[in-house]
């Protein structure tokens, strides 16, 4: 058995950017959602805040989607 070490290491190479894109994205919507609690307490417009947040929970979820239309297709 011969093992292609290119091919593992491009697989290894793509799921683990495509696991930070992911985390960092999460993580972005986190933070968003925390800075629109921030700016309705100091009486601003929480509106950019909850929108950004909610497109980077967007996003997530259709990589996940499309992550598992990529196993089941």
């Amino acid at each position: 058995m011969k093992i292609d070490w290119a091919a593992l290491g491009s697989v290894f190479g793509v799921s683990l950017l495509a696991t930070v894109a992911l985390v960092g994205l999460f993580t972005l919507g986190i933070v968003g959602l925390g800075k629109q609690e921030e700016a309705a307490a100091s009486g601003g417009s929480a509106v950019l805040a909850r929108t950004g947040a909610y497109a980077c929970f967007a996003l997530c979820a259709a990589a996940v989607a499309y992550g598992i239309y990529l196993i089941v297709a």
